[in-house]
């Protein structure tokens, strides 16, 4: 693919810090954004809602074809998410939301479906993508391609600390056992599994606080010219 717009893709296993960076990144930018995860995360939603399972792969490649989703900037500054204008943003960022995303997207044709969607985000001034195959397959010739990963227990007590934040109760051990079973899925997996693009540069954030992690990434940014 060949394109005069400018793409930095930014990979990574769930709880590493890249939605964190690449929102980040896409506001500095003045760019378009895309959160590739919540597509997936919608379509397994929407199986629940639709009553599919998520394992049934024809089903649902279908609702994946015409995965009727909006994305909008709520009253309160996040993220809003909508399948066939019923509200799920909440519903999507679950832990059983993260099991169906993982589980949906090792699905050949599911991704086949949601491949040429992300494709068409690419718009100018310039794109920042958010994934786990943005750029191994999806956006393979982007300016500059940033693999940000954490060890499986930080991960663990990010979102330990995330989930407690908003008052809900959860196993910090059942939250690394999902972690670690998600990671096994995603690298494994026949299609586009998680792993670095050749020419990517990984970022280790286990101990590192995201301000630095931001301003690694941005250092880059200007040493590529893409400001």
């Amino acid at each position: 693919m060949s394109s005069t717009v400018p793409v930095i893709t930014v990979d990574g296993p769930s709880g590493a810090g890249k939605g964190t960076i690449a929102h980040r990144l896409a506001d500095h930018l003045g760019w378009h954004l895309l959160d590739s995860g919540a597509l997936y995360r919608v379509t397994a939603q929407a199986c629940l809602i639709e009553g599919v399972a998520w394992d049934d792969e024809p089903a649902v490649a279908a609702i994946a074809r015409v995965l009727d989703v909006t994305f909008a900037s709520g009253a309160n500054g996040e993220e809003s998410v909508k399948y066939k204008g019923q509200e799920v943003s909440a519903a999507i960022r679950t832990e059983e939301g993260g099991r169906g995303a993982s589980t949906v997207a090792a699905l050949p044709s599911v991704r086949t479906a949601l491949f040429e969607r992300q494709r068409a985000m690419r718009k100018a001034p310039g794109l920042v993508a958010d994934g786990r195959d943005m750029g191994t397959v999806v956006f393979a010739d982007a300016e500059l391609k940033i693999f940000l990963t954490a060890s499986a227990q930080e991960r663990a007590q990010r979102r330990h600390k995330q989930l407690i934040a908003k008052g809900e109760s959860v196993s910090l051990a059942r939250l690394l056992q999902d972690i670690q079973e998600r990671d096994e899925r995603d690298a494994n997996r026949d299609v586009s599994p998680l792993l670095p693009a050749e020419d990517a540069i990984v970022i280790d954030s286990t101990a590192t606080p995201i301000e630095e992690v931001f301003n690694r990434v941005w250092e880059l940014v200007q040493e590529r010219n893409l400001i």
